[in-house]
């Protein structure tokens, strides 16, 4: 009879899982020092709102244009290093972008910034998965759960400032030294060597063998490839939702007084959180594909409910449902792409990541119009559309392993 002995971390795996969390906090963190200086930019430069719109737009079309290039680099550079590479630059573009004194070099700073964030989420998700593989269990999430962290701390970073009336050049600048010396520091206690190690899955004996990526990528792959791609989206959909639409929908569409307006994007940001903070837990125990499936129908059920029967608490508490229904969407689509046999290591979380950030491009015009032609109330459908969109597609990710 044989028993299964827990692995236990040796010391320099549990060091490279704390400097992969240091990395998710910096490029978390980074980024969210930004978000609440943008009015402050926007008056100084003297730009309307299309304007504005357009060059803040430059962010997430700076990440979709350089966004397959993450894979090779990580190939020939190693993720970890790319990731403290990309955290450097993207300090560097959030920096620039504070001191730019037209809305061309703003625009062009935060296209610099937008593709240097997604060197580094390809690269630490990478480089996470990697350490995740050395402990034989579920670690991804919390990694995800400290990005959460580290947005909430930058975006307090930025209040702080702006309280204590540190001009915008000192403040961005502070940030990019703090978040760059602690990445430095974080890259010390990667992973040595190249990303070559592959997943371990028993075969139909109940032994282990691992997925050597030599099996041509055949329609299969390219199916399963487009379905995590989808599920990654579906997931980016409600986070959109709750960040573009949430307060606007409780304060104009069901009149909630300004206290409560937030409570929605509030209310998905905190489950989400929570959610992944316990996934790692629930998938070990049910596999990545019952939780999937469970969270889509949760997020599917809470918000369709709330949109259903519209009232302020009933929605705030489907804002929560869906947040934490798709909190491991992402992570989930990010790890089983990284394992796809037929395709260079690195590919298909570079292709996943890549696609996954249209949805944070596409989602709020797609909604506006919606709701233009009929109702925010209708267009907010996409969340439940998003849940159901997931549960139908987990069937890709994996069942638990043993």
């Amino acid at each position: 009879m044989t028993v299964d002995v827990p692995h236990r971390p040796a010391l320099d795996e549990r060091r490279a899982r704390v400097a992969v969390a240091v990395l998710f906090f910096t490029n978390g963190a980074l980024f969210a020092n930004l978000l609440p200086r943008f009015p402050q930019i926007k008056a100084d430069l003297g730009i309307g709102n299309t304007a504005y719109g357009l060059a803040v737009a430059a962010f997430p079309a700076g990440a979709i244009a350089a966004g397959l290039a993450a894979g090779i680099l990580v190939r020939r550079l190693g993720s970890a290093r790319v990731a403290v590479a990309g955290t450097l630059l993207t300090g560097v573009g959030i920096l620039a972008a504070g001191l730019a004194d037209s809305v061309a070099m703003f625009a062009a700073a935060l296209f610099l910034a937008g593709a240097m964030d997604s060197f580094t989420d390809v690269a630490q998700n990478a480089h996470g998965l990697r350490v995740q593989r050395r402990y034989g269990r579920s670690i991804i999430n919390s990694f995800h759960a400290i990005w959460s962290i580290g947005a909430v701390t930058g975006g307090s970073m930025a209040a702080g400032a702006i309280a204590l009336d540190l001009s915008l050049e000192r403040h961005l600048a502070i940030s990019a030294v703090v978040f760059a010396i602690a990445a430095c520091v974080a890259l010390r206690f990667c992973l040595p060597g190249p990303d070559t190690e592959q997943a371990v899955e028993p075969d139909a004996a109940g032994h282990e063998k691992r997925r050597t990526g030599r099996t041509a990528a055949g329609r299969r792959t390219t199916y399963v490839l487009a379905a995590l791609v989808l599920i990654a989206t579906a997931g980016t959909l409600v986070e959109d939702a709750g960040s573009s639409w949430a307060t606007l929908y409780l304060s104009e569409s069901l009149h909630a007084p300004v206290t409560l307006a937030a409570g929605g994007y509030i209310a998905l940001v905190g489950a989400q959180f929570i959610g992944r903070i316990i996934g790692d837990r629930l998938v070990d125990r049910f596999g990545q594909r019952a939780v999937a499936r469970a969270g889509g129908l949760i997020a599917a059920a809470g918000m369709g409910v709330a949109l259903a029967v519209p009232t302020v608490p009933g929605t705030i508490l489907g804002f929560a449902a869906a947040g934490f229904g798709v909190a491991t969407l992402v992570p989930a689509a990010m790890l089983e792409a990284d394992e796809l046999p037929g395709l260079k290591p690195g590919s298909g979380l570079a292709i996943v990541s890549w696609l996954m950030r249209l949805g944070f491009l596409l989602s709020p015009p797609v909604v506006g119009l919606i709701a233009d032609a009929t109702s925010l109330r209708a267009g907010l459908l996409v969340v439940p559309l998003a849940g159901l969109l997931a549960f139908l597609l987990a069937g890709v990710l994996q069942a638990r392993r043993r």
